[in-house]
């Protein structure tokens, strides 16, 4: 079950007689979209902030081996990674307001969802390059792509709130 199947499962009987009301149903159902939405990118964020542990043991075993060149590398994962938390975090929900010039329609929203369900893909390819052991200079600059990748993925999301194909 979705969460967004969840999220409609689990109304409550006011908010059930509401969505009997014309044009109120439809408004329910974007709202429940972008909280759907936001509590899936929530928790992607989360999964990867758990990837800082495995570069601070990185980074703790490059430092006590004498490394300090691959220190550089896990800066520069660390940078990547927490920029693209951030850019799933804060990312736009689809909200447009009755009189904003640019709408965001329901279709466009269903697609930004099922893109955010992508995601879960992309979130454990990171996951599976931070835990990745081996040579650290090799590690690192695989995650790093990876995280490349899902930042350009990112990218692609805000253009399908914003209209572009």
């Amino acid at each position: 079950m979705s969460i967004l199947d969840k999220a409609r499962a689990g109304q409550n009987f006011l908010e059930q007689i509401a969505n009997a009301i014309p044009g109120f149903k439809g408004y329910r159902e974007k709202e429940l979209r972008r909280d759907a939405d936001r509590v899936e990118r929530e928790h992607l964020a989360s999964q990867l902030e758990e990837c800082k542990k495995a570069l601070n043991t990185l980074a703790s075993d490059a430092t006590r081996g004498g490394s300090l060149d691959v220190i550089n590398d896990v800066e520069t994962a660390r940078k990547r990674l927490d920029k693209v938390v951030a850019r799933i975090r804060y990312a736009d929900r689809g909200y447009a307001g009755f009189f904003d010039a640019i709408k965001v329609d329901e279709q466009a929203l269903e697609r930004v969802y099922q893109f955010d369900l992508g995601l879960i893909a992309d979130v454990q390819a990171v996951r599976g390059a931070a835990a990745a052991g081996g040579d650290a200079k090799v590690a690192l600059s695989g995650l790093i792509k990876t995280l490349d990748a899902l930042d350009t993925r990112l990218a692609d999301r805000e253009k399908i709130l914003s209209g572009i194909r």
